[in-house]
């Protein structure tokens, strides 16, 4: 039996001892950013998965930045005291390569934790925020209507991803993945439903790249350049009028131009009038056509749980690394058993 799955993987100077991945999960656990224990039970036990790689949570730059007041920050010295304190827990019981996702939640932040409503918090809540995005246009009838930034305040947002960058270099992260996924502010310049902009940021497929591409190139100047930079994207809004697949095959090559070394390619999450048939696999024709279409590594993620599915899609060449939020959830040493069912010996705690 085939078992790409448990190939090595080369990015830059960091060796991925398989093609697994756990993909970044939002726990809303923080207290003021900060990681809690929480964390520690969270990424302590992923650390142990077998995976090749792990990738923090969506971690903001900003307090602004952030999903809910529950998200994780690395914009502080206080965020990063308490990340190194987790990384330290992790790095004693594990060699697994850690990443970390950084993000800004633009018009969908200051809103509730999951189980708490999952909506937007009351604006005269004292928890809640003014929330930023491209344009005045909220997210749904019920949502606040973001500010539009102006230039100068895109300018402070990105110098903001340069500096949690330059904190993620000194706690020793081998890898960071930006969020132009999901909705999320970089999302909400690529998409038409969201950017209604005017100016050289706004209109044209050109245009609303703009700012996602020169962030990007502001954060790889300052990353090591033996470390893998990556970007998540939503590679359709699986919505009418929205951003398209073949929209993200052409930011997938600005971004490689620019030094961007895989692609996760998800989808939706900038409207809530999407449309997504949901089964195994069903975010791959993303993947699948932008690893046609450019020579980078591509990361599939979305319901894939079976191992023999997941070795397919490595072995067909459909994509390079599957990432697993849910099934890992579910079952923690998820590549143990894949291992097993896939007839390959990894290595495991000598406990």
């Amino acid at each position: 039996m085939s078992a790409g799955l448990f190939n090595s993987l080369q990015l830059r100077e960091l060796m991925l001892s398989n093609r697994i991945v756990v993909s970044p999960m939002c726990q809303y656990s923080a207290n003021e950013g900060n990681a809690t224990d929480w964390h520690l039970m969270h990424l302590g036990n992923f650390a142990l998965s077998g995976a090749g790689l792990l990738i923090n949570e969506a971690t903001a730059v900003e307090p602004e930045g952030r999903i809910s007041p529950g998200c994780l920050g690395l914009y502080s010295d206080e965020n990063e005291t308490a990340l190194s304190r987790v990384l330290k827990f992790c790095r004693e019981i594990s060699d697994i390569p850690i990443g970390i996702q950084l993000s800004h939640a633009g018009r969908k932040g200051s809103a509730e934790r999951p189980w708490e409503g999952r909506g937007p918090i009351a604006e005269d809540d004292k928890r809640s925020w003014r929330t930023e995005a491209p344009s005045e246009v909220p997210m749904a009838e019920n949502w606040p209507q973001p500010h539009a930034l102006s230039q100068k305040e895109m300018v402070r947002i990105q110098e903001s991803f340069v500096a949690s960058t330059e904190r993620a270099g000194r706690l020793g992260y081998e890898l960071i993945e930006l969020h132009y996924a999901h909705g999320y502010l970089m999302h909400e310049f690529l998409s038409p439903i969201a950017n209604k902009r005017e100016d050289e940021f706004g209109g044209s497929l050109e245009n609303r790249m703009r700012y996602p591409l020169s962030l990007f190139k502001a954060v790889r100047a300052v990353w090591p350049q033996d470390k893998p930079l990556g970007v998540r994207i939503s590679a359709t809004d699986f919505a009418a009028g929205g951003w398209k697949i073949e929209d993200s095959i052409i930011l997938s090559k600005a971004l490689h131009t620019l030094g961007c070394d895989y692609v996760t390619c998800s989808g939706g999450g900038v409207t809530f009038n999407q449309q997504i048939d949901l089964h195994p696999g069903y975010q791959l024709p993303g993947a699948e056509a932008i690893k046609r279409e450019t020579s980078m590594p591509v990361m599939a993620v979305g319901m894939i749980r079976d191992p023999k599915f997941a070795d397919e899609i490595i072995e067909s060449g459909k994509a390079d690394m599957v990432a697993l939020a849910r099934g890992m959830l579910y079952e923690p040493r998820w590549p143990w058993r894949a291992a097993h069912e896939l007839g390959v010996d990894i290595s495991y705690p000598p406990q």
